[in-house]
């Protein structure tokens, strides 16, 4: 018996759009392009405080707990130490800081060249998650951030 084959369909854009946890209002979408460079990552969150607030792809998709935590940890497979999204060696859900103004909008744009669509380290299926604190791009494991404000799952996008 011939077992048949399906072509590996290349995914090119990936959408995550965000819910509050539990007692937050934090709400937003995060698209992921590839491109010739990396992953082009875009950020349109409102709801949050004004400030810093650590901004990661987290290890399951998975957000059904009302804090986030059934999200896992950072989104690490190749065992790194956490840091900042321009940083050479990181996780590959580290993407840094949302900085949201005056009235709770944060809108964010730019290039990834660690973050993969496709192949064994992907996203697809993992989450997003916004803390309510300043991720300090340095603390061990996961910068320090505080909880959770707001989880989604990331998902194939037309």
């Amino acid at each position: 018996m011939k077992m048949e084959s399906h072509p590996v369909v290349k995914i090119e854009k990936a959408i995550c759009v965000l819910y509050p946890t539990q007692g937050n209002n934090v709400s937003g979408t995060i698209t992921f392009t590839q491109t010739d460079k990396g992953v082009r990552v875009i950020a349109d969150i409102q709801g949050l405080s004004q400030g810093k607030h650590g901004f990661h792809i987290h290890e399951f998709g998975d957000c059904t707990s009302a804090d986030g935590i059934s999200a896992g940890g950072h989104y690490n497979p190749e065992g790194k130490m956490h840091g900042g999204p321009m940083d050479i060696s990181r996780h590959m859900g580290d993407m840094g800081n949302l900085v949201a103004d005056e009235s709770g909008k944060a809108y964010l744009e730019y290039v990834d060249a660690i973050i993969k669509l496709n192949g064994p380290n992907s996203i697809i299926g993992r989450s997003v998650v916004v803390h309510k604190g300043e991720d300090d791009l340095k603390s061990q494991p996961a910068g320090n951030s505080g909880p959770r404000v707001a989880c989604g799952v990331i998902g194939i996008a037309k």
